[in-house]
């Protein structure tokens, strides 16, 4: 087994770990809300904070599953003119793609960290009973962003390997079009 494959199964692993992480994280939001709300209808009160919570943890899911996501090439791609080309400039216009990507991720993750930054500043609570400490969400998004950014660099520089080496089928598996067109 190459480097490069090396590489990218661990990303792979990496990300499988962050979805489970998340689903973990999705089930046990709506167990809280689901007990808040049979709580408050049934007279015995409420946790409080379900919809802070679940604010916080939908904004964490969003910008970690970006990255699970574009693993499993489940981001939408028009392939208008990629289909009609051959091997070869299927495989550039999937670098193309995931260059773009990667500079639009790049640039997300570092604009996302002034929010942080003013928030850790300032000592920021949210305006709510809970008045959590903004840096906590606010850290976990922006961490999300920033392993999107991560994976998306790794597997630009994986899909311009396999290229220069000449491997169009392990570049069209790793960052090529997530359909039945590639199969």
């Amino acid at each position: 087994m190459s480097r490069i494959e090396t590489l990218e199964g661990a990303l792979r692993r990496a990300n499988r770990l962050v979805a489970l992480v998340l689903g973990v994280a999705l089930v046990g939001t709506v167990l809280f809300v689901l007990i808040d709300v049979i709580g408050r209808k049934t007279g015995w009160g409420s946790l409080g904070g379900s919809d802070e919570i679940s604010g916080y943890v939908m904004a964490a899911v969003a910008s970690w599953g970006l990255s699970c996501a574009l693993l499993d090439r489940a981001h939408v791609r028009i392939d208008l003119v990629r289909q009609k080309l051959g091997a070869t400039g299927q495989g550039l216009m999937d670098i193309f793609a995931m260059i773009v990507t990667n500079g639009v991720v790049l640039l997300i993750a570092y604009q996302c960290w002034p929010v942080l930054q003013k928030s850790l500043e300032r000592g920021s609570r949210a305006n709510t009973p809970l008045e959590t400490p903004l840096w906590i969400p606010q850290g976990i998004w922006f961490a999300g962003w920033a392993w999107f950014a991560l994976s998306a660099t790794v597997l630009s520089l994986i899909g311009l390997a396999y290229f220069a080496r000449g491997k169009r089928a392990q570049l069209a598996n790793t960052i090529g079009l997530g359909s039945e067109l590639d199969q």
